[in-house]
Order: C-alpha cells, then sequence, then structure tokens
C-alpha cells in the first residue's frame, strides 16, 4: 500500500481517503460515495472532473479521446485513471447528489451459475446465484465485475434483474467471436460453475425524487440495464408514462418481447414498446425500420421534462443524447451507460 491523501469534491463537500495505489473513483467506491462513471477503463470520460487545487497526479492508461492532452494540460482529469500523491480538491463536473450520498460500498464474492442460456444467436441470459456473502446489495441498472477464471482480467455486466432475497442475479451478455469472457461463457461456463464477483457499480439508475416521463433507449446487451429498470417499476407500481424504444438488427435479434409487453401490462401509467430493425430483410416485418435514434426522431416532438436512460454501444449512445437534446431532454436528465469495449476489441460491457 502506499501514502494515503485526502481528495475533497466540490461543489458537495466530499471528503475521502485516497491510497496511492488506487485509484480515486475506486477509492470512492469503496467508500460508499458513487461518483458519476461509466467504463472505469478511461475511455468514456463519464468520470471526467476538473483539478481546483494539487497537481501531483499519475495517471493508468487512458484514451485521448476521453481526455486529450490540452484537456489534461488545462487541469481535466478522469477519476477512473487518476492517482492522487498528494492532496487535491476536485471540482465535479458531471454529478448528482442524491446518487453521491446514497451510494453502496463496494462487496466482493462468489457466484454459482444457476443458468447459461442463449436468447439469441449472439446473446445469452446468465443467471448466477450468491454463494458468499449470500447478498449483494444494488439498484437496479447498476452492473457487476466478473473476474475471468485463470486471469487477472474483469469484466463488466448489467443486472437485468432487481435486488431479492434470493440472491440470484441475471445478465443478458453479448457473445464476441474474440471475446475473453465472452467466448468463456459460450463455450466452457456450465451450471454449477463459481464465478468471483464484484459490485455494485454505475450511477444508471432511477432518480426517485422525479415524477417526469421516461424515456427509455437500448441496443444489443443495453437491453439488460433496462430491463432492471422496467421490472423495478413494474414492481413498486411507479406512476410514470414511460416510452422504451429499442434497436436491434433483425428479429432474431429481438428477445423478452414478451416479458416486455406484460411488464408494460402491470405499470399502472401508459407504457409503450418500440422496437426498431436496422436490417428488417423481408416483407414479414411490420413494426418500425432504421436505426433506434431515428425512430426516436420521428416517433417524438416534444420531449421537454422527460428522463432518459440509454444503454448501448457507444455510436448508439452518443447519437441518442444528441437526438434526445434536440427533442428537448435537459442534458442532466440523460442519463447513460456506454457498453464501451476492452483492451480486446468489441467486448460487450460497461
Amino acid at each position: 500500500m502506499g501514502e494515503k491523501h485526502t481528495v475533497r469534491f466540490e461543489p458537495v463537500g466530499i471528503e475521502i481517503e485516497v491510497d496511492e495505489d488506487q485509484n480515486i473513483l475506486r477509492a470512492a467506491a469503496e467508500q460508499g460515495v458513487q461518483l458519476m462513471h461509466g467504463c472505469k477503463e478511461g475511455q468514456c470520460a463519464a468520470c471526467k472532473s476538473f483539478v481546483l487545487e494539487g497537481e501531483d497526479i499519475e495517471y493508468d492508461s487512458y484514451s485521448t479521446f476521453a481526455l486529450p492532452d490540452y484537456e489534461r494540460e488545462e487541469g481535466s482529469t478522469l477519476l477512473c485513471r487518476a492517482h492522487a500523491y498528494e492532496d487535491l480538491t476536485i471540482e465535479l463536473l458531471n454529478f448528482d447528489e442524491e446518487v453521491i450520498r446514497s451510494g453502496l460500498p463496494l462487496t466482493k464474492g462468489t457466484v454459482e451459475v444457476v443458468s447459461n442460456e442463449p436468447v439469441t444467436h449472439d446473446m445469452r441470459h446468465l443467471v448466477v446465484k450468491m454463494v458468499d456473502p449470500v447478498e449483494i446489495k444494488f439498484f437496479p441498472g447498476q452492473y457487476m465485475d466478473f473476474t475471468v477464471p485463470g486471469t487477472d482480467e474483469s469484466r463488466s455486466f448489467s443486472m437485468a434483474n432487481t435486488p431479492n432475497r434470493e440472491g440470484l442475479l441475471e445478465f443478458v451478455i453479448r457473445i464476441y467471436p474474440d471475446g475473453l469472457f465472452s467466448q468463456f461463457l459460450a463455450e466452457r461456463l456450465s451450471v454449477g460453475d463459481r464465478l468471483e464477483v464484484e459490485a455494485p457499480f454505475g450511477t444508471c439508475t432511477l432518480r426517485e425524487n422525479r415524477t417526469s416521463d421516461l424515456i427509455f433507449v437500448g441496443g444489443g446487451a443495453g437491453l439488460s440495464p433496462i430491463l432492471s429498470l422496467l421490472r423495478s417499476l413494474a414492481e413498486r407500481g411507479v406512476e410514470r408514462k414511460s416510452t422504451f424504444y429499442y434497436g436491434a438488427r433483425t428479429a432474431d435479434d429481438l428477445c423478452f418481447e414478451k416479458e416486455i409487453t406484460e411488464l408494460g401490462e402491470r405499470l399502472p401509467s401508459d407504457f409503450s414498446y418500440v422496437p426498431a430493425l436496422s436490417e428488417p430483410g423481408d416483407a414479414t416485418w411490420t413494426g418500425r425500420t432504421g436505426l433506434i435514434t431515428e425512430v426516436v426522431r420521428a416517433e417524438e416532438t416534444d420531449l421537454k421534462g422527460a428522463d432518459a436512460y440509454v444503454c448501448g454501444p457507444p455510436p448508439m449512445v452518443d447519437a441518442a443524447i444528441a437526438t434526445l437534446t434536440q427533442l428537448g431532454v435537459k442534458e442532466d436528465n440523460i442519463f447513460f451507460d456506454k457498453f464501451t469495449t476492452t483492451a480486446e476489441q468489441a467486448e460487450d460491457g460497461q
């Protein structure tokens, strides 16, 4: 362990102690301070902040697309890559005080595989059960890190279910040909196998203090966290009008449609499910066609006052954010998870 330093976050006035061996985001999460973040790999810029006081900061590798050199020179930083070597004061540029103060401390544990079934040609529905501890607390919309057996690598996947006393956790995971965890999941992981995990991560959670309409936009395995949010809304009978736009390539890439429809029937307020295919292929598809962001633009005219949750590949998320803001959604009311690639090309996770 290295020396410890104090990091103060403004404008919320929260202080944490950070070991030099830890990045700042990790240290905050371990102490139950839930800062905005996405990939945790220096790729998505969700945790970008500004250094007000202090200069001695060392960085793990990161993408200059997330933090260009000129921004770093001006004082910007990525909390998921930054190590404090002196006391710092950091201005949070993207934050939600409700989320920060309601954070859950990270918990490591072991899970056992209950089922591992394909739901499309390239997506799996993985169900695991907590073994030790018997429960990890999380909020709907958050995600979990899985350690890939035989390696020091971990991969992140969003829970599709809601917290429960049975300790069960569900995930919708996309399979990639060269994915380190993907191929393990598709070819080797069996019922009864055990995996090491850590959670909760992520801030794409429902803001409970709001009553505005909800717009969900998802693509690929971005279905998983949105499914968790919809299940939570239905379980609790939350009265907020909601619309779920989901983009896929072909009809064979759609899944959980029956359950999504049933969830809509259980919601006390209006709910619409709008799937769209970018490559419908033949005339049997009678639903919407085109990129999901194009469909949102065609279907909606004024989204002022709405909250939006966007989950999927970075290009889709970026396009959706641009579309939603043009339709009137405030940027502060758009909550998202970019399922960024890891060092291996196109591993599907946060």
